[in-house]
């Protein structure tokens, strides 16, 4: 299975705060079943100096575990908030995933405003980038019906944490993303071992083997 959404390195965000924290949740994963992950430390534009300094932390957070983490296929991403403007950063395009063209953009916590369909839009363009929108089920409590119809019909694949299943609401909303046939990948959105803890043992219960494996497939198709 493959991880598409996580915080797993230590200390760069609000997700594993030491080493021991990030083998611990790598380790989980090995167990649930997790092959590959895809690492997605938060990138806010606003905080930070520059696309090329945050490289640097992610790195250098790397470093500090891919010698002694059970999985050894993690891709290093970002999980890039999308801010007004945020397709005209400099360098954005290497905040993708390794070695692929998918980029993880999060949506705001608030009422929906048109440009940020407009950035999303613009990353993809002018990039050759394919959007994936993280975890498209929590906006239902932000957005109506209408704009969360907006959002699900851009062109991008649509990122569902596994929690979502627990959830009637967000189950039906991903349960619909899956039968229109939609591109869609899932992740746990792991920040720690205990309340954000990895829960890949939960979708496997209540996901079928095959749609896991649309998933998985997912990331080969962008290299």
């Amino acid at each position: 299975m493959t991880e598409y959404h996580c915080h797993i390195l230590p200390g760069i965000d609000d997700g594993a705060k030491d080493v021991e924290t990030s083998l611990a949740m790598i380790e989980m994963m090995k167990e649930q079943g997790v092959d590959r992950i895809v690492a997605t430390p938060h990138f806010y534009a606003h905080r930070e100096k520059s696309v090329a300094e945050f490289l640097k932390k992610r790195q250098a957070a790397f470093e500090m575990i891919k010698d002694k983490a059970a999985i050894k296929d993690i891709r290093l991403g970002a999980e890039v908030a999308i801010e007004n403007g945020i397709s005209e950063l400099p360098d954005i395009e290497k905040l993708a995933v390794e070695g692929t063209r998918l980029i993880l953009l999060e949506l705001p916590y608030r009422e929906y405003v048109k440009w940020m369909s407009e950035e999303i839009y613009n990353v993809a363009v002018e990039y050759k980038l394919k959007v994936i929108l993280a975890h498209v089920h929590r906006y239902l409590e932000y957005y109506s019906k209408d704009e969360m119809t907006g959002i699900l019909s851009t062109n991008s694949i649509m990122q569902i944490n596994n929690e979502a299943f627990l959830s009637w609401k967000e189950k039906k909303l991903a349960k619909s993303v899956i039968a229109d046939e939609r591109e869609f990948v899932f992740g746990s959105d792991a920040h720690n071992t205990s309340d954000r803890k990895p829960n890949w043992d939960l979708l496997k219960k209540k996901v079928k083997a095959e749609i896991i494996d649309h998933s998985d497939e997912v990331v080969e198709r962008y290299v």
